[in-house]
């Protein structure tokens, strides 16, 4: 019954915080009189640290201050007891204040003062206390006197040389030295291990040359001591010579026993260590062995976590930093030498001292108001949460009515006055505990106004306008505005009331004058003021300065003609470069324009003019350029093309706010082209050195711009100006601004939850941008809970952009939820996801899969479905596997590849159909269940038979026209016949440009495979059309049409792609009887020539033998000669040449060797008669032969002009 009564009980408080309507807590003001007038509780302020160590030689000032109204009193408790301070003559309180001065100069000692503080701070509203102190004073004891035989070690063998450093507070800083005060050198075999004990992987004899001291420093006292030194006696098997020691030879050329690895620190296979959340990790190994053996790390499940994993001492140390839950898990180190390896596991545990969720804060209510003070912590274990009132447990207090406790919420409701008092909230596990104090204040105030009375604003025409109304009161009063007295509250149209009282106007209208009234209301009265509104016209410059170039002693007027409201006076004021422009005797300035006479070098720069009225202002710019005289003539100015701006210079910093800045700049030289924009770009030193990045850019007629920025950035500005031709180089960056901290603003992105196991979730998302940090120790706090199953939320916070969730159940949904936070504070909340654990193999296979209605290229399918829990994850699809088992055409060999298809189907009867199969093939399938990664086991195999269809194309179809009159065809049977082949039926028609006649067909057996067809003339051409047969029908068509060429064959293959066969032309029978005619008639001209020259004499004609062999023979040698026979006045030949003394050049060497002299003249050739000949004058017998003297006529030899040499030289 009582167990059932606590489930009861239990609903009903669920119920209750679940319809709880909290009323919004009421914040005081920070105005003086309403805080004098006030009863505040007290609120500790400023405390000394929960673990507070001092020096003995200072006086201990242990803190303690709060503020509240009235000012509080302060007492302290010590070890629990109450602690009389006036009792003890050395110890004193600080007026106002709570904070305990302990002097020791009238003697006594610090060490009489240990033990636990705690402040307590009350006065008539409550009480509030301070964390515990545990005060303790530093100690520096002294080394143990002992006398340190010397040790005595073999060389190659291992040595530990312990240090036991005396307890101190806190643990002193050891370090080894020798006698010489000269640190030990450390290295990968020599190293000082966490205990400070010094560890040698192996001794060398070198090792023996010096002692070893242990030296302590104690930071408080900043004191050094030092232990007895160690000597170190090394026996060698040979002698060492120190001289023959190398970095690279330590052994100094002597042989040493090697050794596999063992481990010196820690002992056996496996330890353990536990971690407080947020500190430091350091795990450690170090390993004995010859050669020294070299240090590696791993996480077994995991990555190390890169960012936060340092290695130190040779790697011999793992160090993490602000370790995180998910640090925890086994890290192995092994040691390595080339004789072996060995490892060590070390289990490490993350705890967690109780860490705030949701620290409680001040709650300011109202009489008969709701509220709630709510105390969420964390820890590891869970911490316990336990409330105390002004100092004491909560459940030993007076019942009040209207409080009610519920775990780690206290419910507020109808308070009344009297009910104020301080509540602590203690969270605690045994690893530390969280102190937190809020006071639960009830007033009663009637409403005031705390803003000046009467007061008279001036706003500018079409601008937002906003009349304050700041107002205070509890309850919390309830304020309407009210224009000239009259009418309802204005709220809405473009009137909108804040809650803190102020009446926006979106746009102010000249009907918007008036006197406005603001009214608080409560329970306990009323309070007004006015605010007098006026509508002023914009002040504006109508008529802006221009950018001039003038050249020097000429005269400038720089325009700035005004409007505005005519009951606002205005001042027109000009600067130069932002400097205050002193007019002088020179420089005039009336109300439109400011004249420069007489411009000089001095006067180039930026104009600015700026107007100010009482309320708004407006201000021009304008670059003025001085050129000299020449730069303005026709000449020369014609010749200045527009250029690129020079860069702005002076770059300044103003205006200085947390998120933005004033930057102003001088704009450099235009060069003859106005700048239309400037481009404002940025660098920061903490994320992307050294990278400018754009930031914004302006018009090109300003030059001070207030920039939006980042929090947390320590920026550096440059400014680059833009026109016609193209941008200037950068300006010369400004000085550093670095804006402050702040909270995060954004919320990480890409927030996703998906298991990558069964039985985890992994959650991930994008971290923040660097510029997105707004602050240091960037940290994610991370919530997820069990969807629809009322579960509280769990929680963590990490550094790294993901957090797996372990020991869930198989693909169950969650609900997360992500916040970035950094030192400054938490930034907003994400909106929840659902993501979901980890997914598993499909335990059931689709039942009874069938087939129904199969043709020759698709079946239906038909199965039984699953039930969808069995698919341990997101179903996905019925994922179907079919492979061609073999072919019914007998002899055809197929790819059994497995093929897979998918189906989507819910409904209760799943089908679907299977398409894209070969015609006359046996398939066989089967068909499992799948989610995002697994399979589950297969349904039942099902055989099918697909039935005959119509083939493929024929796998080639070539065409040849190698004849006058014949083409020939060639194919070859398709790929897939995708039946029995029952022969191929061609159809071709005679076409040409201006008609197609009348197809003819033929048919052949499905073993022929080539056709012959004769032409009835040369000039006909055909298209044909050739296809296969089964008994379905006929497939695939290829179109060809026959070449254009007859040296050309057209060939297709099954891919329906035409090209053309070259032939040989020297094979062609035509070609070779040309050649042939062409040889016949040469040797006919050759034989004519002969018989014509051989009657002697000149003759006209006579000359085409030897004209022949001179074209033969220049041919062959490709050597020039005289390209023209020279003919008399009468039309015959002039066989001499017109140099008849010199020799022809390109003259070719005789048959027996000898070189011959040139001449057109038969008798010529006998050199002079010595040539013989029969009585008609014919030649009878060999040409003569005579060696030049000359060695120039002898290199130059004449050619031979008989028949027989022609027909050498043609040879």
């Amino acid at each position: 019954m009582m167990r059932q009564g606590g489930h009861v009980a239990l609903a009903f408080m669920s119920s209750l915080l679940l319809l709880w309507r909290q009323a919004a807590a009421i914040e005081v003001p920070q105005d003086p009189k309403i805080l004098q007038e006030l009863k505040q509780p007290p609120t500790i302020v400023k405390q000394s640290v929960k673990d507070f160590i001092v020096d003995p030689r200072d006086n201990i000032i242990i803190e303690c201050e709060a503020k509240g109204n009235p000012v509080p009193m302060f007492s302290w408790r010590r070890n629990g007891k109450f602690f009389n301070i006036g009792k003890d003559p050395r110890v004193t309180m600080r007026k106002r204040s709570g904070t305990l001065e302990i002097g020791f100069r009238s003697g006594g000692r610090p060490e009489d003062y240990e033990g636990e503080y705690q402040c307590f701070a009350s006065n008539e509203p409550g009480m509030a206390l301070s964390n515990k102190i545990l005060l303790r004073v530093s100690k520096a004891p002294l080394w143990p006197k002992e006398v340190l035989e010397p040790v005595m070690v073999t060389e190659g063998i291992p040595l530990v040389l312990p240090c036991n450093p005396p307890p101190g507070l806190p643990p002193p800083f050891t370090f080894w030295m020798n006698s010489a005060m000269t640190p030990i050198p450390q290295d990968q075999r020599v190293s000082m291990g966490l205990n400070g004990d010094l560890y040698f992987s192996n001794v060398l004899a070198k090792d023996g040359l010096t002692d070893y001291s242990c030296n302590a420093r104690f930071l408080f006292t900043h004191t050094i001591q030092q232990k007895n030194p160690f000597s170190l006696k090394v026996l060698t098997t040979e002698p060492y010579n120190e001289t023959s020691y190398n970095a690279t030879d330590p052994y100094g050329g002597r042989k040493l026993a090697e050794s596999t690895p063992t481990f010196l620190s820690p002992s056996g296979s496996e330890s353990s260590k536990m971690v407080l959340r947020d500190d430091q990790l350091l795990l450690e190994c170090i390993a004995a062995g010859l050669p020294t053996p070299a240090i590696k790390w791993f996480k077994k499940g995991g990555d190390l976590p890169g960012r936060k994993v340092k290695f130190e001492n040779y790697n011999k140390t793992l160090k993490i930093i602000n370790v995180s839950e998910e640090d925890a898990g086994e890290y192995v180190c092994m040691a390595n030498n080339h004789l072996g390896s060995i490892r060590h596991s070390i289990f490490v545990q993350v705890k967690a001292a109780p860490y705030w969720l949701d620290k409680p804060t001040n709650l300011v209510l109202a009489p008969d108001e709701n509220g709630r003070l709510v105390c969420r912590a964390n820890g590891n274990p869970k911490p316990n949460i336990e409330w105390l009132i002004n100092g004491q447990p909560i459940d030993s207090s007076d019942h009040n009515p209207s409080r009610q406790v519920l775990g780690d919420t206290i419910i507020f409701r109808s308070v009344q006055i009297g009910s104020s008092a301080v509540y602590q909230c203690n969270a605690s596990n045994q690893h530390g505990y969280l102190l937190a104090n809020a006071f639960v204040s009830v007033l009663d105030m009637p409403p005031r106004m705390l803003g000046p009375k009467n007061q008279m604003i001036k706003v500018i025409q079409n601008n937002r306008t906003f009349l304050d109304c700041p107002f205070f009161g509890s309850p919390l009063p309830d304020l309407r505005w009210f224009k000239n007295g009259q009418g309802s509250g204005l709220d809405g149209g473009h009137y909108h009331v804040y809650v803190n009282g102020t009446l926006e106007i979106i746009r102010a209208r000249m009907e918007d004058q008036g006197t406005y009234t603001c009214v608080a209301r409560s329970m306990l009265g009323k309070a007004d003021n006015q605010v007098h509104l006026e509508v002023k016209e914009p002040t504006r410059i109508i008529r802006a300065p221009e950018h001039q170039s003038a050249i020097r002693g000429s005269t400038v007027h720089l325009d700035c003609k005004v409007t505005s409201d005519p009951s606002l006076p205005v001042t027109v004021s000009w600067t130069k470069d932002d400097k205050p422009l002193h007019l002088g005797w020179r420089l005039k300035k009336n109300k439109q324009s400011l004249t420069i006479p007489n411009v000089n070098e001095g006067d180039e720069g930026t104009y600015s003019c700026s107007v100010r009225s009482e309320i708004d202002e407006d201000s021009a710019s304008a670059r003025l350029t001085v050129l000299e005289e020449a730069s303005l003539h026709p000449s020369v100015s014609s010749a200045l093309p527009p250029d690129r701006p020079d860069p702005p210079m002076d770059l300044d910093l103003s205006d200085p706010a947390a998120r933005s800045v004033r930057l102003t700049w001088i704009p450099g030289n235009e060069h003859r082209s106005p700048i239309t924009e400037f481009l404002v770009q940025f660098e920061e030193d903490r994320w992307e050195p050294g990278r400018w990045q754009d930031l914004s850019s302006y018009p090109g007629d300003l030059n001070s711009v207030i920039l939006q920025l980042a929090p947390f950035v320590n920026y550096q500005f440059r400014v680059i100006a833009i026109n016609s031709v193209g941008q200037s180089p950068p300006s010369r960056p400004s000085p550093r601004y670095k804006t402050s901290g702040a909270a995060p603003d954004a919320i990480p992105r890409g927030l996703r939850g998906w298991g990558s196991k069964k039985d985890n979730m992994e959650i991930s998302w994008e971290p923040l941008l660097d510029l997105e940090r707004n602050g240091p120790n960037l940290h994610y706090s991370v919530w997820w809970r069990r969807k629809d199953a009322g579960e509280e939320w769990s929680n963590v916070t990490t550094a790294g952009p993901k957090h797996v969730v372990l020991n869930t159940d198989t693909y169950v949904p969650y609900e997360i939820k992500i916040q970035a936070r950094n030192e400054f504070g938490q930034g907003p909340e994400s909106n929840m996801v659902t993501g979901f654990s980890g997914e598993d193999n499909p335990t059931d296979a689709p039942t009874d899969l069938r087939v129904s209605k199969a043709d020759s290229t698709k079946v239906n399918l038909h199965w039984g479905p699953v039930d969808l829990s069995s698919v341990q994850g997101e179903f996905k699809e019925y994922r179907l596997y079919y492979w061609r088992e073999s072919s019914l055409v007998p002899g055809l060999l197929v790819s059994k590849e497995k093929q897979i298809k998918g189906f989507y189907s819910v409904v209760a009867e799943p089908s679907g159909v299977l398409s894209d199969l070969v015609p006359f093939s046996k398939y066989k399938m089967f068909m499992v269940v799948a989610n995002n990664g697994f399979e589950g086991p297969p349904s039942n195999t099902v055989e099918i038979t697909t039935k005959e269809g119509v083939p493929d194309a024929p796998k080639f179809f070539r065409i040849n026209r190698r004849g006058f009159d014949t083409i020939h065809l060639q194919w070859e049977k398709p790929l897939e016949p995708n039946g029995i082949l029952i022969g191929y039926q061609l159809k071709y028609q005679t076409v040409n440009a201006s008609r197609v006649d009348r197809p003819q067909l033929e048919t052949f057996s499905p073993n022929v495979t080539d056709f012959s067809l004769r032409l009835p003339d040369r000039s006909t051409r055909f298209k044909f059309f050739l296809s296969a047969l089964t008994q379905v029908g006929a497939g695939k068509v290829f179109a060809e049409e026959s070449p254009h060429f007859t040296n050309e064959d057209n060939i297709t293959d099954s891919t329906g792609l035409a090209y053309i066969d070259q032939v040989d032309i020297a094979t062609q029978g035509w070609f070779i009887g040309l050649m042939c005619a062409i040889a016949l008639i040469i040797l006919i001209l050759l034989i004519v020539c002969f018989i014509k020259r051989s009657r002697g004499g000149k003759y006209p004609g006579g000359g085409c033998v030897t004209g022949f062999a001179k074209c033969v023979v220049r041919d062959k040698k490709d050597m020039a000669l005289d390209a023209v026979d020279h003919k008399d006045q009468d039309g015959s030949f002039d066989y001499h040449s017109d140099e008849d003394n010199k020799p022809l050049q390109g003259s070719q060497t005789s048959l027996d060797g000898n070189v011959k002299e040139s001449d057109d003249s038969l008798v010529d050739y006998g050199e002079g008669g010595d040539g013989q000949f029969n009585e008609d004058g014919s030649f009878i017998g060999q040409y003569t032969v005579k060696k030049d003297k000359d060695e120039t006529e002898g290199n130059e030899s004449s050619e031979a002009t008989s028949p027989v040499n022609a027909i050498y030289s043609l040879a």
